[in-house]
């Protein structure tokens, strides 16, 4: 582990960007992680996500509240947060940084200033940022989440499976992908705390969207 540590490391003191603009640019990624579509698509509805259903500000509660059109919308938009500022980055200034501008989009979606430090919970701007550095990692990360999901008609149940197998798969796949995955699963699991609380317990809800398709 050391030795990726070390490798990812040397990788971001030789971006080739002055450090004013490294400052810049991972201030920005924040920020765009701030953005978040189901508020936003809620209060053009006027639906309050973080007042109704889960209260959570991502793609499950927005489906649940608004509609199966504003939950893929808000999903696609999540996605794309994490991954356009992660190839973008990566491109320009080695995909060391590309990768840690991706985390600090989930950071900031996760816990936005803008919204009181109260957002999603990450998932899809995760699976962005790890679209952009390793998309095989990425599409069995979501096979993982879709099967468990249908077998425990929880979609929380199936995230928290597919973070217990990312990184021996990461590893398997890339080890140079084991930190920022790691880092990233991390991230996911803080925003399910309640969730999993609740799997514990035996209380967490099961998949119900009703009938809503806009």
């Amino acid at each position: 582990m050391s030795s990726l540590v070390s490798g990812h490391l040397g990788a971001l003191t030789h971006t080739g960007l002055p450090a004013a603009l490294i400052i810049c640019i991972a201030v920005g990624c924040y920020f765009i992680g701030n953005i978040n579509p189901a508020i936003l698509i809620g209060k053009a509805y006027g639906v309050d996500v973080k007042r109704e259903g889960s209260g959570n500000a991502g793609m499950t509660n927005a489906m649940r509240t608004i509609g199966k059109r504003a939950g893929v919308l808000t999903f696609i938009i999540d996605v794309a947060k994490g991954l356009f500022p992660t190839l973008i980055v990566g491109h320009v200034a080695g995909m060391s940084f590309g990768m840690l501008c991706g985390i600090l989009v989930a950071v900031g979606h996760i816990w936005p200033v803008v919204y009181g430090l109260s957002g999603g919970k990450g998932v899809s701007t995760c699976f962005g940022v790890v679209l952009a550095f390793d998309a095989r990692l990425a599409l069995i990360l979501i096979a993982l989440v879709l099967l468990w999901a249908f077998v425990t008609k929880r979609v929380s149940a199936g995230t928290l499976i597919a973070c217990a197998c990312a990184v021996p798969i990461a590893y398997f796949l890339d080890p140079m992908d084991v930190l920022p995955t790691l880092i990233i699963i991390a991230l996911v699991v803080i925003g399910h705390r309640g969730n999993i609380v609740r799997l514990l317990k035996g209380t967490e809800p099961k998949m119900s969207f009703g009938n809503r398709d806009s």
